[in-house]
């Protein structure tokens, strides 16, 4: 997309689903969330101990929004009932796109696994490591994509895509931590987005909804692919 009319229509079903999710969702605790989505208590205790609401000793006013304290440590505490309600918005926007043409991108390692799986579960496509400059801006190279979707691990790390995605026109949802400038991202996932446990959980719930969305699972009771398989091994563990 060249145009800024073509930005703004790209963006705007975003802007539509995360403001009828909100209405809804946004008011909603965690235990109301759990009840819901998170049917067994031990799974819900489970997720909070991946570290997935713990942020870092620094915040931006971008993610001043999302954080509801800080712990004895100093840390930024993420709320955890809107990281399920930003879940849900990215999952119902994605479904609602072509899933091949729905990019993921993890920079980080401990992002690799994570975005590997969710890609294998729904069909998406993932860039992992380096990312190529051009990839989204310019036709004449070999690896040159057009996505409707660019689901980034970091903002930070994944900086050049998120860029690229913004001069083309195209949505970026971005898991983003305490300490994330995220100007140039359209849907926030506030979240861990560095600990290894924290982002198989992130990605383990935005495949779970995802796979609702398109109608392979009807419950959460029919996942069957557990967050551990999500989670990147380190290399002690593998040998």
């Amino acid at each position: 997309m060249s145009s800024a009319n073509q930005e703004e229509n790209a963006k705007e079903p975003l802007e539509e689903i995360e403001n009828q999710t909100s209405e809804d969702s946004e008011s909603q605790t965690f235990t109301e969330m759990g009840e819901e989505d998170i049917e067994n208590d031990n799974l819900e205790k489970m997720i909070l101990s991946t570290g997935i609401r713990v942020g870092t000793p620094v915040k931006t006013k971008f993610m001043s929004p999302f954080i509801v304290r800080a712990n004895p440590e100093g840390l930024y505490i993420l709320d955890i009932s809107k990281t399920l309600t930003r879940i849900d918005v990215a999952a119902k926007f994605i479904g609602r796109a072509d899933i091949s043409k729905i990019i993921v991108t993890s920079a980080r390692e401990y992002g690799k696994t994570p975005v590997q799986k969710f890609c294998e579960s729904t069909g998406a496509s993932g860039i992992i490591g380096r990312f190529m400059p051009g990839t989204f801006t310019n036709p004449s190279l070999a690896s040159y994509m057009e996505p409707q979707v660019v689901i980034v691990t970091d903002p930070q790390a994944d900086q050049q895509a998120v860029l690229e995605a913004t001069r083309a026109g195209v949505p970026v949802v971005a898991i983003a931590n305490s300490d994330n400038v995220t100007s140039n991202v359209d849907l926030v996932i506030p979240a861990n987005n560095r600990g290894r446990k924290a982002l198989a959980t992130v990605y383990w719930l935005l495949t779970r909804e995802v796979l609702k969305k398109q109608g392979k699972i009807k419950s959460d009771n029919e996942m069957k692919i557990s967050i551990d398989d999500f989670e990147t091994k380190l290399v002690e563990e593998i040998s």
